[in-house]
Formats: structure tokens, sequence, C-alpha cells
């Protein structure tokens, strides 16, 4: 079984796949630690609050989505979520717990607090887990292996790769494609900044639709409601939006408040906008658009507990977000829509299994932040263990 793309719903399709007996290969753009995954800071989502359930969990994600996901695919997110928290620190990914329990945020578009964090780098330490896993296994790495090609082959499908020595390729009975989407290029095709890691690219996605894949929503790209804004060294850098979970809030160039702060994504990147549009906005020092995001009513207790990160980077470029306001605006984040699949990730193609930001339908034309990390396990241990039994028979 061959996996291509090494973040958290690469690795976890991997992982899964060779706790089956599966023989498994991961082919990887660069190397295996480089990924969006890793970059993820606010956290991931389960209902394991007394006041909460995977049925509200599922309800949220519907109505964040505007009823444009698939109802199956979010029934699946949610209920499993709360077993992939359990498979996660099975192997040593320990979340940040509080009074005895794990501590939970509610993030935005959601009706409970549910989102898991380990401080501001839930990303990494999800990712570093799962690589850790694999490669205490017996998994063959495959680096500096970008995709090129997709055909049908005797027995399966081969994966032709553009690697440093020239090419090569690999025939696999089935493939799992998780590498991600498109946001890097798109960003830099409108001469805007992303969040995202240079590798995302979206080839993959391009040529699983020259094989005849089917996909969905792919026009529908997300903004970040709060990318760094300034100074220069923090322009595009994700600001968690657990600042907001933590009582931080969205204000005009007047010092007022002018949305829900604790809104979806949507509704929160396009009230930015039309603040800005409207000339209430405030404009950064090499002139480019923004608004104020009140961190001083973060307190200190939450802020050294869940943003270490975030205060470390804004400290070492000269501010305290504890005792001043911060810039910021909208940059582009991620690719809700992706490949079709169905509820064992498995894509129009036979054999040809997508689970991450590739895949398309969990999230509908806009996510909640905390579901992409969980996306990533939940399909991503759905299409290894389907891939690879897939595979044996």
């Amino acid at each position: 079984m061959l996996v291509i793309g090494s973040g958290a719903a690469g690795l976890s399709a991997a992982v899964s796949a060779e706790r089956t007996g599966a023989r498994v290969a991961v082919a990887t753009k660069t190397t295996l630690q480089a990924n969006n995954s890793s970059k993820a800071q606010g956290g991931i989502q389960a209902a394991l609050g007394d006041d909460d359930s995977p049925g509200l969990h599922a309800e949220d994600v519907m109505r964040s989505s505007h009823d444009t996901a698939d109802p199956a695919l979010a029934e699946v997110l949610t209920s499993e979520a709360p077993g992939a928290i359990a498979w996660l620190e099975a192997m040593g990914c320990a979340f940040t717990r509080e009074n005895g329990g794990y501590r939970l945020a509610r993030c935005g578009g959601a009706s409970r607090k549910r989102l898991l964090q380990v401080g501001d780098r839930t990303g990494h330490a999800i990712t570093k887990t799962l690589r850790d896993e694999l490669e205490a296994g017996s998994a063959d790495v495959l680096a500096h292996h970008r995709l090129t090609a997709l055909d049908r082959a005797s027995g399966g499908w081969r994966a032709t790769f553009a690697t440093p020595d020239g090419g090569d390729e690999i025939d696999a009975a089935t493939i799992v494609l998780a590498s991600g989407g498109r946001c890097y290029a798109e960003a830099a095709t409108r001469g805007e900044l992303s969040t995202n890691h240079p590798n995302a690219t979206g080839e993959t996605t391009r040529i699983a639709l020259e094989a005849g894949a089917a996909a969905r929503d792919l026009d529908a790209l997300q903004y970040h409601p709060n990318g760094g804004a300034w100074p220069v060294t923090m322009q595009g850098y994700s600001i968690p939006e657990t600042t907001r979970a933590y009582g931080a809030v969205l204000l005009n160039a007047a010092g007022e408040e002018f949305t829900d702060s604790l809104g979806a994504r949507d509704v929160v990147s396009q009230a930015i906008f039309d603040e800005v549009e409207a000339g209430r906005g405030v404009q950064t020092e090499d002139g480019r658009p923004a608004v104020w995001l009140d961190t001083t009513r973060i307190s200190r207790h939450d802020a050294e507990v869940s943003l270490p990160y975030m205060l470390r980077r804004y400290r070492g470029a000269g501010i305290d977000p504890l005792t001043e306001p911060i810039l910021t605006y909208p940059v582009l984040h991620y690719q809700n829509g992706g490949l079709v699949i169905d509820t064992r990730a498995e894509t129009t193609l036979e054999g040809v299994f997508a689970c991450g930001e590739i895949a398309g339908g969990t999230h509908g034309r806009n996510r909640m932040m905390g579901n992409s990390l969980l996306e990533c396990v939940v399909f991503g241990r759905r299409a290894g263990t389907a891939a690879s039994e897939q595979a044996r028979s």
C-alpha cells in the first residue's frame, strides 16, 4: 500500500495500515517533517465535555458549513472523534489538562467547549507522535518524491514521481492520497499572504482529476480570520483562534466591536473585509489593511498555558499581546473542497483513497477550526485500514 503525503492524514493512514499487517510505503514531496499539519496551532475538536455529544458536534459542523457538508461524513468525523483522541494519547500525545480533566475551549462556530490543545502547537505534537510511531515500524519512507502521474496498472495503480535522481515508478494495489491542498500556490498567484507550508501546491488533486476522480467545492478556499498583519516578521502567521476563545475580541479603528468574535470562520473573515472596505479599518506601517485583535483581554494564566508560542513570537518581534492589541487581517488558509470520498475514504477511483485537506465533503464549503486535524486522524485511520484490507483482498 502506498501513501502519498506525510502530514497528520498520511501518517495516520500509514500507521493504521501497518497495524493491520500491510506493507506500507510513504512518499513525501520533500521530507517527512515538511507539512501543513505541523503548523496547525489551535487544537483538535472532540465532544468530551459533560454537556456535549457527537450529535451536537455534528450539528455545529452542518451549521458552520451552511448545510453544504456531507451529513454521513460529518457523522463519521464527530462520532469517531473521542476514539481518535484516545488513539493519539495511547501513542503518547499529551493534551493539555486542568482540574482533573482536559482543558477544553470553545472555538468559532461551536456550541460547546470541545477544543483540545497541546499549548498552541497542537499540530506539531500530533504529527510528531504519529511520525515517531511510523519510524518505529517497518514502513518505507520515500523522501523527495513529487507525484507527477497516477495511472492504472495490473493489479492496482502506478504512481510516477520526480526525484533528485530523475524519477521513480511505484506499483501498488491501493493508494492513499494525503498531500493536502493548494493554498500556498493560490496565495502566490493572487499576491496574498498564506499560512501554508510552501509544499501546499495542489498538484496531487490535479493529477487525481486527470486520472478520472470526481471532486467537489474546489472553488471554496477558506481564509483564516486572524492572520498576522504587523510587524513584517508576523505577516502570514496564523494567530491562534483560541485567542478569541480565551477572550480576545476584534475591534475597528475606533475601538468598537463589529462582529461576534466567536462566529464561524467565513462570517468573521467577511466581517473584517467589510469593516476595512467601509473605511473603519487600520493601516499597517507598510500600508496593509488590518483591524485590531484586542488580546489584552486574555488572562495571563490562559495565555501562558494555551498560547505560549504566540507570546514568544510576538514578544520576539517587540510586541507583548497581553499589554497591547495586535494587528490582524484574514489570510488564505485552507482548501475546503477536494476529491469526493465515501465513508471509507475511497474516492470515485476504485483502490484510490483520500484523507485530510485533499478530500472534500466533510466540511462542505466552510470548515470549523479544530476539525482539520480531527479529519486527518479520523479519515486517515479509515483510509489506511480500508486500503490495506482492499489490497489484501
